[in-house]
Formats: C-alpha cells, structure tokens, sequence
C-alpha cells in the first residue's frame, strides 16, 4: 500500500502532540490538562487507524472488482483491522 503524504503527515502532527504532552509533564503540569491532552492524542489516533484502513480497504475492493473477485473478504478484513486496534 501507498503511504500518501496526507497519511504521514497526520502521523507527524500525531508525533507533536506527544512531545507536547511530554513538555506539559516537564512543566509538571495539572494533572487534568495532561489527560486532557492524551485523551486528544488517543482521538487523533484513532482517527488516522480509520483514515489508514479506510484507504487500504479502498484499494481492496478497487483490487477485488479489477480481478472480478468477491470484495466480502477485503471488508471482513477491514472490519477485523479496526475491532483489532480497540
């Protein structure tokens, strides 16, 4: 699968906010402010698990059609990949 910029740099903003929290931890931040933060982090990944799987599953079906296959398997493997990461 191809990575696209938007995808990499969902993950860089992703990384920014983690060296934010870290900061904020530095800083000896309240406690309700770094949670706060982390539950944003935990969103954002999220996010870009869905936007990833959304994409590659995308890919699959396109794949699927073009060789005139079933795309029930590509999304049962989708549906896998999102229960998996929770």
């Amino acid at each position: 699968m191809d990575y696209s910029p938007e995808m990499k740099n969902r993950l860089k903003r992703l990384e920014g906010q983690v060296r934010g929290v870290i900061r904020m931890m530095e800083e000896e931040k309240n406690c309700k402010d770094v949670v706060t933060q982390l539950s944003a982090v935990r969103s954002a990944v999220d996010r870009a698990i869905g936007f990833i799987v959304a994409k590659n599953l995308e890919a699959c079906i396109r794949a699927a059609e073009d060789e005139g296959k079933s795309t029930e398997d590509a999304v049962q493997e989708a549906v896998n990949m999102i229960v998996k990461s929770r």
